[in-house]
């Protein structure tokens, strides 16, 4: 009974767990944009000021909707690409042993965002109250 009484809370906590994670990070973009750009431009991106404020508005904007339910697919799908950008782009190309020394906590993240990008925003979720999913 008890496995029965909480399982139509266990979605709802991942979405929940999973965008509050994004917000967290995606947070210090929000009080510091300037020291992102400064990051960006020292990783050698082009246009950092805009990269910093894409990356800004999926981690912080986009774990909101996540963590609330709202238009959930589009922003965990925005998501599980930053993450297997970083995972494959960043980190994969620098080789073996620097991909096997740090890529874990994005391909946790980016698996987990595109299981929700294609499960959508579930029961107790924004989308569900106004009756419509993206």
């Amino acid at each position: 009974p008890l496995y029965e009484g909480v399982a139509p809370y266990i979605y709802p906590l991942v979405r929940f767990t999973l965008g509050a994670f994004l917000v967290v990070h995606g947070y210090p973009k929000v009080t510091n944009l300037s020291g992102a750009e400064a990051l960006f431009t020292k990783m050698g991106f082009g246009s950092p000021m805009a990269l910093a404020v894409l990356i800004m508005i999926v981690e912080f904007f986009g774990g909101l909707g996540i963590a609330l339910g709202f238009i959930t697919r589009l922003w965990a799908a925005a998501a599980a690409i930053e993450m297997a950008y970083i995972v494959f782009a960043l980190k994969w190309s620098k080789g073996f042993m620097a991909f096997a020394g740090g890529y874990e906590h994005e391909l946790l993240l980016g698996i987990l965002l595109f299981a929700i990008a294609l499960r959508g925003s579930g029961n107790l979720s924004v989308d569900k109250a106004i009756g419509r999913e993206l």
